[in-house]
């Protein structure tokens, strides 16, 4: 535990120190998010959006009013970890959820530097944690040691189920970051619905062993969520380049679903440095919130 909170620390320091000398200091962004919320109505003015016209007023017959908004001065932060028995592949100390957690401690212990409320989803096809959202050091660190202690009770993924709770749960609007390997059926409705009320980030973490099968003959795979064994002969056919393209076409679903429902999607791989993934995600927020 000590020694993965003081690399996340060491980090969470070169992500800030980075960030505030190549964004002039505009690191608080990343996390504000663009929630607005309802502050007063006054008088239309020509050249006001008509979107914001409240009718309800308007109808009183006194003139035509548009709702004000202020700037949230906090923002809630969630983290949903996807923790299903899928997240265990790759190496000792790099599985796809070693890699999930040290990105979640790291963004965790900076939003909190940010004053920004932080909590925590973890699920499979189950709820296996849940953390209120809270502010202060005390709260990453809860979070990180939650992710040390965890031992899943469900080997099984529902994504569609975790994003429900999400919905149910989160009753304002959130920066809402899913970390996942996103290998599911059947989310995108709820995963739409979620993007349509909150901001939402999406990290998909994947590992070379789902894709790049050496030819080995017949050999015995295991599903990771079933505990089933399946005798696989990888040097048959096209079963390699099957498997290959399926991923890449999972990929590309994600990819143009997000784009669609204006979703930030950072996709990495558990033999990547993702600290300069995660900054280059920072810039393209950061960039993005200034043209709001």
């Amino acid at each position: 535990m000590k020694d993965l909170v003081k690399k996340l620390r060491k980090y969470e320091i070169q992500i800030r120190k980075a960030i505030n000398s190549q964004m002039q200091g505009d690191f608080h962004s990343i996390f504000k998010g663009t929630g607005l919320e309802f502050d007063d109505v006054r008088p239309y003015q020509y050249g006001d959006d008509i979107r914001t016209i409240d009718w309800n007023v308007s109808a009183k017959g006194h003139g035509t009013f548009v709702k004000t908004f202020r700037e949230e001065k906090e923002q809630t932060i969630f983290f949903i970890m996807d923790v299903s028995a899928s997240q265990e592949i790759g190496t000792p100390g790099k599985t796809k959820f070693d890699i999930g957690r040290e990105i979640c401690g790291v963004l965790a212990l900076s939003g909190v530097k940010e004053s920004s409320q932080v909590g925590l989803i973890c699920y499979s096809d189950q709820r296996e944690k849940y953390l209120r959202p809270k502010k202060g050091m005390g709260q990453a660190y809860e979070i990180i040691s939650s992710l040390v202690r965890l031992v899943p009770k469900s080997s099984k993924t529902d994504l569609s189920k975790a994003i429900a709770f999400a919905l149910n749960s989160i009753k304002r609007r959130s920066v809402i970051i899913m970390i996942s390997d996103f290998i599911d059926e059947s989310f995108y409705p709820n995963l739409r619905s979620l993007a349509k009320k909150h901001d939402l980030v999406l990290i998909q973490i994947s590992d070379n062993r789902e894709t790049n099968l050496p030819k080995l003959g017949i050999i015995p795979v295991q599903d990771k969520e079933s505990k089933k064994t399946l005798w696989v002969n990888t040097s048959f056919g096209d079963f390699r380049s099957r498997i290959y393209n399926h991923h890449v076409t999972r990929q590309e679903e994600l990819s143009t679903f997000s784009k669609k429902h204006q979703i930030n999607l950072l996709s990495i791989n558990t033999i990547d440095d993702y600290v300069p993934k995660l900054l280059k995600l920072f810039k393209v927020r950061n960039k993005s919130m200034k043209s709001v």
